[in-house]
């Protein structure tokens, strides 16, 4: 049984950072792909940090310097850093675990840039934690 547990969410100033936390078992880390979605009120859920099954980890152009993941093996835990925040960030925060995710990218007029996974990709999921930056 794959468990994910979020936690960490707020209501932060604009310019405010945090870092949220996502609980996950063993063998979720070491054979999935692991992902943060966040869903903001009437928008679909999309991809805003990635790490991969061989230590690939990306990020969107969206939130590219403010935003990154990183995790520790020893507690089996993910993390989302997340620095310079803004009114539009404000969303439900999402942990979610999947197979392998390889890397993918879109180019357009020569400059390539990430393109994260479909939410329908992944079979795991943690309940979300809220973050709110009030504007």
């Amino acid at each position: 049984q794959v468990q994910l547990v979020e936690s960490g969410g707020d209501s932060v100033q604009a310019g405010g950072s945090l870092r949220l936390s996502c609980q996950a078992s063993r063998d979720t880390f070491r054979d999935y792909c692991l992902v943060w979605f966040r869903q903001a009120p009437g928008k679909e859920r999309e991809g805003i940090a990635l790490f991969d099954t061989d230590g690939y980890t990306t990020v969107p152009d969206s939130v590219k310097g403010r935003f990154s993941i990183s995790k520790d093996n020893a507690n089996n835990t993910l993390y989302l850093q997340m620095n310079g925040l803004k009114p539009e960030d404000t969303a439900m925060y999402y942990c979610a675990a999947g197979p392998p995710c390889g890397k993918k990218t879109h180019c357009s007029g020569g400059r390539c840039s990430p393109v994260l996974p479909d939410p329908s990709r992944f079979a795991y999921w943690g309940h979300g934690t809220q973050v709110t930056v009030p504007s």
